[in-house]
């Protein structure tokens, strides 16, 4: 049995926290411990030494989000055991999870297991679905299955480095912000919700609702949390893109894992 898990995520969406927890419970960790990097200014300046760290983060357009690079700095290692994780939208995960890797080696982290799962796109709308519902129950029992996997591994003094799957030299990180969702005021209540759940701090509720476009990273996590239905995201540029991945990327993928 692991004595400590750390889950250290960047989940606008909660798929990423979903899954991370998923691959605890296969662990049977005692401690299970949480350092969500997904609000602004999180604040954790630590060295983790005891337990095993499960590191995981969505994929935009290919590349881990610098956002959770950012936050991911105050956060370092001696060693310890790692599994890495990404939640990608059913299109491809291309070179996150290996960018994952070396940032994580780089901060101190003994990656020992890694793995792409497949959350709901955050692009996603009742009229263009796109890998709705997941992860699902049968993505859940693959992350015990992987955490399992992944506790074996430490239990018989492998701590090897698996292959994963990515290029380096990386895709060039294709450059975000500048369209934003929209508020609807016939519909919306002022709750401050999208504000509270918003990973670039770029809203702002007061008599009104102000949606600062240019730093956007289009995580949608202020539609799929606002109970109303008062925020959609309808510009032509991402409704392409609906209808791109909605042709191209419906057959439902199945997690890539590397042990």
């Amino acid at each position: 049995m692991m004595r400590t898990a750390h889950l250290i995520y960047f989940s606008p969406t909660g798929t990423s926290k979903i899954i991370s927890t998923g691959i605890a419970r296969g662990l049977a960790a005692k401690n299970i411990t949480h350092y969500d990097l997904t609000r602004p200014n999180p604040s954790f300046e630590l060295v983790l030494t005891d337990g095993v760290a499960i590191i995981a983060t969505p994929v935009y357009a290919g590349r881990v989000p610098e956002l959770f690079l950012q936050r991911f700095q105050g956060i370092t290692s001696k060693g310890m055991p790692a599994i890495l994780v990404v939640l990608y939208g059913n299109r491809e995960f291309e070179d996150a999870l290996v960018e994952l890797r070396d940032v994580s080696i780089v901060k101190g982290f003994n990656v020992i297991a890694a793995g792409a799962f497949i959350g709901e796109h955050s692009y996603s709308t009742r009229a263009r679905p796109i890998a709705v519902g997941r992860p699902n129950a049968e993505d859940l029992k693959l992350a015990a299955r992987f955490g399992k996997q992944g506790a074996a591994k430490i239990e018989r003094n492998d701590f090897n480095l698996p292959g994963i799957d990515g290029n380096v030299p990386y895709k060039k990180r294709i450059q975000l912000g500048g369209v934003a969702p929209e508020t609807d005021d016939s519909k919306c209540t002022l709750c401050g919700r999208c504000a509270a759940v918003c990973p670039a701090g770029i809203i702002a509720v007061s008599n009104s609702v102000k949606t600062y476009a240019d730093s956007c990273i289009m995580c949608c996590a202020c539609i799929k949390e606002c109970d109303f239905e008062a925020r959609t995201f309808n510009h032509p540029q991402i409704e392409e893109k609906r209808v791109m991945l909605q042709k191209n990327c419906s057959t439902p993928k199945a997690p890539a894992i590397y042990l």
